[in-house]
């Protein structure tokens, strides 16, 4: 199976979810997190929902984007809204949702 994920450099990796991991660091509230886990064709892509007090941020890897997009929002129930709605348009566009809930880890 080819590995629809290639970066060259892992350090600009790093870089793009330095602003979606220190959102947490920037607030003095309590951090909620929610991962989705798609799958079209043998792809895979994620979409990754932060939120506090304050505000909130949205990060969408696509296979077939060169690099992971983040978006920040001032208002917590925005990107929500916009997180949901996101999820809802990648079901219309043929994706199927393998997993959604609390961030993996291990």
């Amino acid at each position: 199976m080819e590995n629809d994920f290639e970066f060259e450099n892992l350090d600009e990796l790093d870089d793009v979810f330095e602003e979606f991991d220190d959102f947490d660091e920037l607030q003095n509230y309590e951090v909620e997190t929610r991962t989705a886990i798609l799958s079209k064709n043998n792809m895979i892509a994620l979409l990754c929902l932060k939120t506090a007090g304050q505000g909130g941020a949205i990060c969408r890897i696509d296979p077939r984007e060169d690099r992971p997009a983040v978006q920040l929002y001032d208002d917590p129930e925005k990107a929500l809204d916009w997180y949901n709605k996101s999820l809802s348009t990648s079901r219309k566009n043929g994706w199927t949702i393998a997993y959604d809930g609390l961030p993996l880890h291990g």
